[in-house]
């Protein structure tokens, strides 16, 4: 039996979707499991799972094994008082060169890629994802498609219409971004990973539940 979501939350669980959920581990921005995060599975309002599975269907009619690969979904607003109290330490620097090389953690709010206050994400329709293919070398392991960066890399160079990136990575980041419209999402132009479905259940609730695993 699943622990007990508040009503209108599911878990996924698509076999052909790849969960990384990142800020459970240490794979992230801060490189620890970010406070909130006691598992590593994708919790979504049921508007936002159902849409999501169907943006997986259309991938599938391509016929090349295109996986959806999640990194981030619901955020508990405990994660996003986290944020912000890592913002605050000026001690701490560990990811700096792999994800804001470029700017001050200070300045990560100011620009628009970390919020401290409320975060779309704890409203359970937001996600943060790419697609991924088999690799030709072996076809248990996946990469992502080249989108130009890496998720998190808070850089102008991440913003979704950024013109100097290849264009294979502009493509791919067209590619996703269409995908995404189809099924009823938006993008964030600052993230090319980061969407939230525009007919969201919870518009203006914060949610602050813990992601537990599925029992």
């Amino acid at each position: 039996m699943m622990n007990i979501l508040p009503q209108g939350f599911t878990y996924l669980n698509d076999p052909r979707i790849i969960l990384s959920m990142n800020y459970a581990g240490s794979e992230n921005f801060i490189g620890r499991p970010i406070a909130g995060y006691n598992a590593k599975v994708c919790i979504l309002t049921k508007e936002a799972h159902d849409a999501i599975k169907a943006v997986q269907d259309t991938l599938d009619t391509y016929k090349k094994e295109y996986r959806i690969r999640i990194f981030d979904a619901y955020r508990p607003t405990t994660a996003v008082a986290d944020f912000k109290q890592w913002a605050e330490n000026p001690n701490d620097h560990k990811m700096k060169t792999i994800y804001y090389p470029d700017l001050d953690k200070t300045e990560l709010h100011k620009e628009g890629y970390v919020m401290f206050e409320k975060s779309s994400h704890s409203r359970g329709s937001t996600l943060d994802l790419t697609i991924t293919i088999p690799s030709p070398k072996n076809p248990f392991n996946y990469l992502d498609l080249d989108m130009g960066t890496i998720i998190d890399l808070f850089s102008e160079t991440s913003h979704t219409n950024f013109p100097t990136i290849s264009e294979k990575a502009k493509n791919n980041r067209q590619f996703l971004k269409s995908a995404m419209e189809k099924h009823g999402f938006k993008n964030y132009e600052k993230e090319w990973w980061h969407f939230t479905l525009e007919n969201e259940p919870f518009p203006n609730t914060y949610f602050d539940f813990p992601i537990t695993a599925m029992s």
